[in-house]
């Protein structure tokens, strides 16, 4: 698949370019200029069925940059820029989408709520938005990281993230961090955002693939810190990095994904994994998200296995959680708490509240919740959990519940056990 991005300075993972940055009004824009160049490049690509979408303008920015010039009308015929452009390429290339970006720098597209696109065309419109850790300045260092989460995410889900619940396509078409991992503000950030992106089940594309440049900025050989590969290309910067992606790389539901019915995964975004169980004497730990089971949330907050009675239960701090079939006291109870909704919380029958954390050797644990006060000096990462609204089906065609026959069961043992919660 191929985008083609207006994107002349950033070569990005997925885009081929053709055009600069710039914004709508300044001194150096040419409207007319500007749609010729978008109309030959449609019409370049028509036919060339692996070019799937076109971006019109990249990262619009200045003091001239305004919503009118964005899209208002002209007249009753005429469109104003973005429309206008949006439909030079659909005139040139029917078949291609038509990716509408927003204003301060592809951050802002909060107008679209009062003032709809209007298109003579449907089913091929996309809206883009770029997000960064560095778009909030040094917030993830400064401030405790559930409330930068909370607030970040909520602003997003204003700017952008509607457009989801309106039924549009959003697609995150810049996100990256640095791939040396030493990046505290990058490293918060993408915990959240990689939470919000698999919970939107959000379309990405990374900011980059490049390792290095022959010449940017006016230093010659520079080293791209965002880069996948590293300096010489020839390896990736960060295997681990490419790890936690690996997840989201193909949609958790979306148009045309059925594959079974709708259900919850408990995805761990430090990590890009989801909560998993091999066998019943196993443990309840981290693994590949395409081995998930499938779980369901209901209305008094209980985590129970799908198609089971087997529901999440918390036992006391410090020990692995664990499944039963007594799900009414309150530790069966999970909530989502914290600024940031990231915390899967229980109450023991003591009183004592706990959350959902994972051990050295990634089995799941419960745990005292990590920073919910203030505090900005705490890594909550391990204790961040989104519960992702999934229509994949495993990897593996059993549940490890499901037996052919009672001969199958691993010993007479297994029940007693199961009833008091101990496997």
């Amino acid at each position: 698949m191929v985008i083609l991005d207006n994107h002349l300075s950033k070569p990005g993972w997925c885009c081929s370019n053709f055009d600069g940055n710039g914004f709508f009004g300044d001194q150096y824009f040419n409207p007319d200029l500007w749609i010729t160049g978008l109309t030959r490049m449609a019409t370049l690509f028509n036919g060339v069925t692996n070019v799937v979408g076109m971006s019109l303008r990249n990262e619009l920015r200045g003091p001239k940059q305004n919503v009118n010039d964005w899209y208002s009308y002209v007249d009753e015929m005429s469109y104003r820029y973005m429309q206008k452009g949006a439909e030079a390429v659909h005139s040139a290339n029917p078949d291609v989408l038509v990716i509408l970006s927003g204003l301060s720098y592809d951050s802002d597209l909060s107008f679209i709520q009062n003032r709809p696109v209007q298109l003579s065309f449907s089913g091929k419109l996309v809206f883009e938005v770029h997000w960064y850790g560095f778009s909030d300045g040094q917030a993830w260092v400064t401030g405790n990281p559930n409330q930068v989460c909370g607030r970040v995410a909520n602003d997003m889900m204003r700017r952008s993230g509607f457009l989801v619940d309106q039924g549009y396509p959003l697609f995150v078409s810049e996100y990256g961090v640095d791939q040396r991992g030493t990046n505290v503000n990058d490293n918060r950030y993408l915990n959240c955002f990689l939470g919000v992106a698999a919970e939107l089940d959000l379309d990405w594309a990374l900011w980059t693939l490049v390792g290095s440049y022959y010449l940017r900025e006016g230093v010659i050989g520079l080293n791209e810190y965002y880069g996948v590969l590293n300096y010489n290309w020839c390896e990736t910067r960060n295997s681990s990095f490419i790890e936690r992606i690996s997840a989201l790389q193909s949609p958790f539901r979306g148009p045309g994904l059925s594959e079974t019915k709708l259900h919850k995964v408990i995805f761990h975004p430090s990590t890009g994994l989801c909560v998993i169980r091999k066998s019943f004497l196993d443990p309840l730990r981290l693994g590949p998200c395409a081995d998930s089971e499938s779980w369901s949330y209901s209305s008094d907050k209980t985590l129970v296995v799908k198609g089971t009675y087997f529901c999440l239960q918390a036992d006391e701090s410090g020990t692995l959680a664990k499944l039963g079939i007594f799900c009414s006291d309150s530790n069966s109870k999970w909530e989502m708490i914290a600024d940031s909704k990231m915390h899967l919380s229980s109450k023991l029958r003591n009183g004592k509240s706990i959350c959902l954390d994972v051990d050295s050797s990634n089995a799941i644990v419960t745990n005292s919740c990590k920073c919910i006060s203030k505090d900005n000096t705490c890594d909550p990462a391990s204790q961040w959990f989104k519960l992702v609204d999934s229509t994949r089906s495993r990897s593996e065609e059993q549940s490890f519940l499901h037996f052919d026959s009672i001969s199958d069961l691993p010993g007479k043992g297994f029940l007693s056990n199961l009833m008091v919660g101990s496997i």
